[in-house]
Formats: C-alpha cells, sequence, structure tokens
C-alpha cells in the first residue's frame, strides 16, 4: 500500500512540474498515435505492425542483454526496414500527405442553390433507380479535381436532372457502365473508368462499382454514391468508408453534411473574421482620430 501511494505521490509531483509546452507535446505524441493506429487499421496490416512490434522489442532486450551482434544486425534491419516501409506503404503515405494539404487549400464557391437542386435531382434518381435495380456510380467532386478520371469519358456539361441521370445509367445506354461526375452542381461528365480499391476486408457481396467507388474515394475527397444493380441497395463511399443500404432520406441528409453544412461553416467562419477586422479596423481609426 505504501509503495501504491509513493508512485501515486511520485506522479502527482511530476504533473505539477509540468509545463503548458509539456501538456501540448503529450497531445500531440498522443493524437500521432492514435493516426498512427488509425492508419494501420485502414490499410490492413495488422500482422505488419506485430512484426515491428516484435523487431523493436528484440532490438531493445539486444541492447539490454549487452548482445553486440545481434543489436548490431537489428539495428541495420530497422534502418532498412524504414526505407522498404515508405516503399511499400508509398500509396498511402501519399494520400495521407494529400489530406494533410486539402486543409490549407481554399475550398471553390459554390451555389448553395444550385447544389440543393442537384442533390434533390440526385435523390429522386436514385430512389427510382433503387426501385427498378438499375446500377448507378455518381461522383460528387469537392476539393480534389478529377480532371483524370473526368479524361477516361465523356465530357457532358449539362444540369443535373432526375431523367438524364436514369437515362445516362439506362442499361442500353453506351455510358451506363462508367461513372458520372458532378463538378460544381452539373454533371461534368459521364462514362468515366475509376480505381479500384486495393482493400481485402470488403465483403464478397459488393460488386465492381462498388469496389471502384471506395477505390476512389480513398484517393480523393470525393463523395460518390452507388447504386446496386443485384440488390438495389444504395450507398455511399467517403474517405474509404461504405455507408451501405441508405434510405431517401438518410442520402438525402448525408449529402447535404457533405456537400452544404461544411460550405455554409466555412462561410461563417469567415463572415466573423471579416466582422472581426472591421472591428479592429473601425476601432484603431477612431484611435488615430483621436491622437490627432
Amino acid at each position: 500500500m505504501d509503495a501504491i501511494r509513493s508512485v501515486f505521490v511520485a506522479v502527482v509531483n511530476d504533473i505539477k512540474t509540468m509545463s503548458f509546452t509539456d501538456f501540448l507535446d503529450i497531445i500531440i505524441v498522443a493524437y500521432l498515435i492514435y493516426k498512427v493506429i488509425g492508419f494501420v487499421r485502414k490499410t490492413n496490416s495488422y500482422n505488419l505492425a506485430k512484426g515491428i512490434v516484435f523487431l523493436l522489442i528484440a532490438l531493445w532486450l539486444s541492447y539490454v542483454l549487452n548482445l553486440t551482434m545481434i543489436n548490431f544486425l537489428l539495428r541495420r534491419t530497422v534502418e532498412l526496414g524504414l526505407i522498404a516501409l515508405v516503399v511499400l506503404f508509398q500509396p498511402e503515405l501519399r494520400r495521407l500527405l494529400e489530406r494533410m494539404g486539402r486543409g490549407f487549400s481554399s475550398r471553390r464557391s459554390l451555389s448553395t442553390p444550385v447544389m440543393e437542386d442537384a442533390i434533390s435531382q440526385m435523390v429522386v434518381a436514385c430512389t427510382d433507380m433503387s426501385a427498378s435495380r438499375t446500377g448507378a456510380l455518381v461522383i460528387f467532386e469537392r476539393k480534389d479535381q478529377l480532371n483524370s478520371v473526368m479524361a477516361t469519358g465523356t465530357v457532358i456539361n449539362s444540369d443535373v436532372s432526375a431523367e438524364l441521370i436514369k437515362n445516362l445509367f439506362y442499361n442500353k445506354a453506351p455510358l451506363h457502365d462508367g461513372a458520372v461526375v458532378v463538378r460544381e452542381g452539373r454533371i461534368a461528365a459521364a462514362g468515366c473508368v475509376l480505381p479500384l480499391t486495393q482493400s481485402t476486408n470488403l465483403s464478397k457481396e459488393l460488386g465492381m462499382r462498388h469496389r471502384a467507388g471506395i477505390g476512389l474515394s480513398e484517393q480523393s475527397d470525393a463523395v460518390v454514391v452507388i447504386v446496386s444493380e443485384e440488390t438495389g441497395a444504395i450507398s455511399v463511399a467517403v474517405e474509404g468508408m461504405l455507408k451501405r443500404h441508405l434510405s431517401a432520406s438518410s442520402l438525402d441528409r448525408l449529402l447535404h453534411s457533405e456537400l452544404i453544412r461544411e460550405e455554409e461553416n466555412q462561410s461563417r467562419v469567415s463572415k466573423v473574421l471579416r466582422n472581426l477586422q472591421n472591428n479592429f479596423r473601425g476601432k484603431r481609426n477612431e484611435k488615430n482620430e483621436k491622437n490627432n
């Protein structure tokens, strides 16, 4: 009991001596560890992570037990392993850096009424195609431009309408096998070819449309709507995650949340910053007038 009390007192004393920067340092490291764990889970690398942990433990034991030769070999293995990891996870690291860069890039301004109309028309089209078991794959472009994807299809510059969407995915239409890209609330291209996901954790029930939609959502910030030809189920893929069996109301809420609410929040933040800037300028002008 005394040992536990002494440990507790020591911990409390250490906490009292910590500064704000120490707490900030701990929070940042904890966040990085959390992101690494999420990265390992998404990339299906449990066995690889176990091997890395085992190697690090063996390296530590070789140092503690003074096993010079083994420690030397393990250190060289770790050094070469870091390079191998960069090569193995090059696509995942690239996507991670791209997502970090999105936070510093400016989103193109969208007309909310145009997006509202595009979403409502898309919900109607997907509901009808779900009832008729018509397969569909629709991409809503966001920050990341999908010019390379659009280059694989046919350029279409048209308003989003439920009838046009249903005609594009009609099973005898020439463009029905590809994906439709919606850019800034308008249909930009159809019949586009998408990259397939490399994930092995997906259900065997998912076909090529779902794998293509998940693959694009892993490589970009696009919102991908999928209608299954076999079951008629409506799904949405965002950032590599698939939300399945959505109703018309759920699809409408999800698209509004992903495509419009973020725009509204950003506009509110911009408005608040502008007001603060104007108030600061006004006070500074008043101060200058009093001094004069």
